[in-house]
């Protein structure tokens, strides 16, 4: 039998899943790489939802891909090359627990999702699901290249790293949004523009913005109008500030920076959580359940077309680079410091940098130094990255307390006990056992 490129994408009832359908099978080249694509998740509903679109999108662009669907990640892991992961656990109601009980305990935290301390818990039920699947892909796939896209991302691949030998990468789409905040504010396209960015997920820098034909520096021409003009756009009032400050241009997205620094609640929009009850009205009558858009392209309710639009991730091009040997730029991947690529930040971090893609694999590259004060925010956060892996490595208790008392919101040892107890007895059924 012909060698065959075996894709597996585990997750695929979440938003990640229609984008890694339709690029697989709308990837040409795949026809003649002996490809096969298997989607698998847990609930079986959303999987039967993602398998029929994707054989209409098979049908619709003619390819050869063959699509297969299991609940069993076993059965599937076995002799991949590249696996994809895109998993939440209760999404929505642990969320907002994750939110919700560290403010209760008077930790004014932003979002609670990637940093804070809601973000350990959820860091900890997620690794709870990752690394058992790269101790299966040990066995099964063992040189199989991981694509993640599950959060956190910086602290998931950091376990992936240090607890298994699985070959990981962590992607986010995060970096495009300070991009397309520099092409709006500059009113340059793309293409016109050098960006190199770097640092960590969802708290990266953007350390150069250059005219690619002439060489010419930008960044002077950004801050400036970001400071001096109250309209500007893509400069929200805390990126604003850490412009103002800091001097440089991050992911302009105040709740996603503001959830890693001690300060980010004063620019949050109220109190609110934005996707509580609190935020939406209660009608008095429940709203029939809508169909999903899955189920609007397969009915025709919707064009299949938009079904078939670039999700904007890099999981799917850089397979494709590697398999046809074709040049990529990867604006960010996120991997370990291994190479000294964010210099300030020690090797075993994992950092968030630009890459060059081909036949060979994926290169990280070096970024420009990171001012003092940005790096000494970065090592915090690198060190609450070491702590949470270790807390789940170890079942250890102590180094998840250790974990929450370096966060920059936590300003009191017994209320972090006491929210400690109370996180590990309320979500018990999806944590790692810790003593």
């Amino acid at each position: 039998m012909a060698h065959e490129l075996k894709i597996v994408a585990i997750g695929m009832g979440t938003s990640f899943g229609r984008g890694i359908v339709a690029e697989v099978l709308q990837t040409k080249e795949f026809d003649d790489l002996n490809a096969r694509l298997v989607l698998v998740d847990i609930d079986e509903a959303a999987l039967e939802r993602m398998y029929r679109f994707a054989l209409l999108v098979k049908e619709h662009c003619g390819s050869k891909v063959q699509v297969e669907m299991t609940t069993d990640r076993r059965a599937a892991l076995a002799g991949a090359k590249y696996v994809f992961t895109a998993f939440a656990i209760k999404r929505y109601p642990l969320w907002e627990q994750d939110f919700r009980v560290p403010l209760a305990y008077g930790f004014k935290h932003a979002l609670g999702e990637n940093g804070g301390p809601g973000a350990a818990f959820h860091a900890l039920r997620n690794l709870a699901v990752m690394v058992p699947m790269c101790r299966d892909m040990e066995e099964l796939c063992p040189d199989a290249l991981l694509l993640n896209y599950t959060n956190p991302e910086s602290r998931i691949i950091r376990a992936v790293s240090d607890l298994t030998k699985i070959r990981g990468l962590g992607l986010c789409h995060g970096v495009f949004g300070a991009i397309d905040g520099i092409k709006r504010i500059l009113g340059r396209p793309r293409e016109e523009l050098e960006i190199i960015c770097g640092g960590l997920n969802h708290f990266f820098w953007v350390m150069k913005i250059a005219d690619k034909k002439t060489g010419k520096d930008l960044y002077p021409e950004l801050l400036s109008r970001i400071l001096n003009d109250p309209e500007c756009p893509s400069a929200p009032p805390l990126v604003k500030k850490m412009v103002e400050v800091f001097g440089h241009y991050t992911y302009p997205s105040d709740d996603h920076i503001g959830e890693y620094l001690s300060f980010g609640y004063e620019f949050m929009e109220g109190v609110k959580w934005p996707y509580g009850q609190e935020a939406r009205p209660v009608p008095r009558e429940e709203p029939a359940p809508q169909p999903s858009r899955l189920e609007q392209y397969v009915s025709g309710e919707r064009k299949l077309e938009e079904g078939l639009r670039d999700s904007g991730e890099l999981g799917v091009p850089i397979v494709r680079s590697i398999e046809l040997n074709e040049p990529l730029w990867a604006d960010a991947v996120n991997v370990p410091n291994s190479g000294g690529y964010v210099g300030e930040l020690a090797a075993d971090t994992v950092v968030e940098v630009p890459a060059q893609v081909d036949g060979e694999g994926v290169h990280p590259l070096s970024v420009p130094p990171l001012p003092e004060a940005l790096a000494a925010f970065s090592r915090t956060q690198a060190s609450i990255q070491k702590l949470v892996v270790e807390a789940y490595g170890e079942h250890s208790k102590r180094k998840l307390l250790q974990a929450l008392l370096l966060d920059p919101v936590v300003n009191s040892v017994a209320n972090a006990e006491r929210m400690l107890e109370d996180m590990l007895e309320l979500q018990r059924e999806y944590l790692p056992e810790l003593e």
